[in-house]
C-alpha cells in the first residue's frame, strides 16, 4: 500500500457545506444521481420513496413507492429517459418518470437483494444483487437476466462503475473487483490489502476506476489492466462510504464515522477534509452534477448536503 502522511497532502481547499432537509421524517437517503432533467434524485430507504432535489431552487418532490417498506438503495439514469432504482427488501427494480411514474419488476432470484446499478454500455440497466452473489441486467422493457459464472459465492457484490465495453464492480465481503463483460463473463482482481470492505465506485476521465475501501480507510484505484493502488485517507476510522470526481478529477470521499467529505488529488494525495455541519449524519453517497456541484446524502439526519468550493 502507497503510504500518506498528512503534512504531505496538497494545499487544503476553501470549502463549506450547506445542507438543506428531506420533507419526509425518517427519510434515510442512500444513493443520488443527476436525473435527466438536471434534478438530483435520490433513493429513501426508510421513507420508501423516491426523492427529487432541485439544485437550484432548493426545493424537493417526493414520490411514494407501490410497495411499501421496499428499501430502495440504488439509482441510475437510463437510456430511455427514466430512472431506474432497486428494492432491497421487496426483491424489486423500479422505474420512475421525471413525473413521478412508478413501475417495478419483481426479481426471478427470491431474496437476491438488489443494490448497485449502472447504465451498460449495451443501454441496458446492470445490477447487484448482493445477497446471492449474482449481477442482473434489465432491458428497458423490464426483461431480467441474472449472472453468477465466475463470481465467488458470498462475495456480496455492490456497487458498480462502466468503463471500456464492461461493467465493473466491488465485492465488498470478498475483498475483490470484478468486472463482467456483455456476455457475462466475469474476471476479478484481489486487492491487496486484506478484508479491506470495497463499496463505492467511480470512473475517473483518466481510465481508472477509483473505489472507497471502508475496513482499510483508503481510496483504491484500478486499471484497465487489473492493477490496484491503495491511498490512505488521513482521518482514522473514517468509515469511507461514498467517492465521486468532482472539478479537475479531484475525488471527492464522504466519510460516515468521521462525519466529513474528503478531498483527493489523482496522485492520490489528499487536499483536505471538511466537517459536516450536523454530527454523525451518516454521510453516503457523494453525486456530481454535470456542471461540477456535488452534493451527498446524509443518511442518518434526513438531510442533502451541498459541498461549496472556493
Amino acid at each position: 500500500m502507497t503510504g500518506l502522511s498528512h503534512a504531505s497532502a496538497q494545499a487544503v481547499l476553501r470549502v463549506s457545506i450547506r445542507e438543506h432537509r428531506i420533507p419526509s421524517a425518517g427519510s434515510k437517503p442512500y444513493i443520488a444521481v443527476q436525473g435527466p432533467d438536471g434534478a438530483l434524485w435520490f433513493c429513501e430507504s426508510g421513507a420508501s420513496k423516491i426523492g427529487r432535489f432541485d439544485p437550484d431552487r432548493g426545493t424537493f418532490g417526493e414520490f411514494a413507492l407501490p410497495t411499501k417498506n421496499a428499501t430502495p438503495i440504488g439509482i441510475i439514469a437510463g437510456g430511455d429517459g427514466n430512472l431506474w432504482f432497486t428494492e432491497k427488501t421487496a426483491n424489486k427494480i423500479g422505474r420512475i418518470t421525471p413525473r413521478g411514474e412508478v413501475t417495478e419488476f419483481a426479481l426471478p432470484t427470491p431474496n437476491a437483494g438488489p443494490d448497485g446499478m449502472m447504465l451498460g454500455p449495451d443501454g441496458n440497466v446492470w445490477f447487484s444483487e448482493t445477497e446471492v452473489s449474482r449481477i442482473g441486467r434489465i432491458t428497458p422493457d423490464g426483461r431480467i437476466t441474472e449472472f453468477s459464472d465466475g463470481i465467488t459465492p458470498g462475495s456480496k457484490p455492490l456497487s458498480i462503475a462502466v468503463r471500456d465495453g464492461a461493467l465493473w464492480f466491488s465485492e465488498a465481503a470478498g475483498n475483490r473487483v470484478g468486472r463482467i463483460a456483455m456476455d457475462g463473463k466475469v474476471t476479478e482482481y484481489p486487492i491487496p490489502s486484506h478484508d479491506s470492505q470495497p463499496r463505492a465506485m467511480v470512473t475517473h476521465p483518466d481510465g481508472s476506476i477509483w473505489f472507497v475501501e471502508t475496513s482499510t480507510n483508503a481510496l483504491g484505484r484500478i486499471t484497465r489492466d487489473g492493477c490496484i493502488t491503495e491511498h490512505p485517507v488521513p482521518t482514522p476510522n473514517a468509515s469511507l462510504r461514498g467517492v465521486a470526481v468532482g472539478p479537475g478529477g479531484d475525488l471527492w470521499y464522504t466519510a460516515n464515522f468521521a462525519n466529513k467529505i474528503g478531498c483527493m488529488a489523482p496522485d492520490g494525495k489528499v487536499r483536505g477534509e471538511y466537517d459536516i455541519p450536523t454530527p454523525a449524519s451518516g454521510a453516503r453517497c457523494i453525486a456530481a452534477l454535470a456542471d461540477g456541484r456535488l452534493f451527498f446524502t446524509q443518511y442518518d439526519a434526513g438531510l442533502i448536503g451541498e459541498v461549496v468550493v472556493s
